[in-house]
């Protein structure tokens, strides 16, 4: 009888991690980000009302989740990513604060184009802070169904001046 009981254990131990391996559908290819715009050194004008020219592509091999895009500063040219401290932001309404970004959106599909200026760097925040010109980190992130995850990113400028992403195209 006991040899009973340990044979069906062992089957069914044997059955139950069968069927957990066989339903992983073992995707572990990361998505692919084609960033064609904005470009490694390009300008980004703050205050601009057509918004940051952002085009590219996003594949995977199975099917993309989502994508986010983060922008931020990189005054001290880290190599490491943080959130901001007290003493990062400006204490008085006339200094100028850092600025910052971190949206989602969610797409379906293999193979995604995208093309949009919704990246919008206004002039001032709520409080009519003026924002810091300077570096910049714009990072793209994009994940796929099962959870892999790519990014790319590149080093580009804040500046109230014209760039070259505040086209129309």
């Amino acid at each position: 009888m006991k040899t009973y009981i340990y044979i069906s254990i062992f089957c069914l131990t044997a059955l139950f991690s069968f069927l957990f391996v066989s339903c992983d559908d073992g995707d572990t290819t990361k998505p692919v980000i084609n960033l064609e715009e904005p470009e490694d050194g390009a300008i980004l004008q703050i205050g601009g009302e057509h918004g940051v020219h952002f085009e590219g592509e996003f594949s995977d091999n199975e099917a993309l989740a989502s994508y986010r895009v983060n922008i931020h500063d990189n005054f001290d040219n880290h190599g490491t990513h943080r959130s901001a401290t007290r003493e990062d932001v400006a204490s008085s309404a006339t200094d100028s604060i850092p600025f910052a970004l971190d949206s989602t959106w969610t797409i379906s599909g293999k193979n995604v184009p995208f093309h949009h200026h919704d990246i919008k760097i206004p002039a001032t925040d709520k409080n009519g802070n003026p924002y810091k010109t300077g570096n910049y980190h714009f990072i793209v992130y994009c994940a796929d169904a099962a959870g892999n995850v790519s990014l790319v990113e590149r080093d580009v400028v804040l500046s109230y001046e014209a760039g070259e992403d505040d086209d129309e195209d």
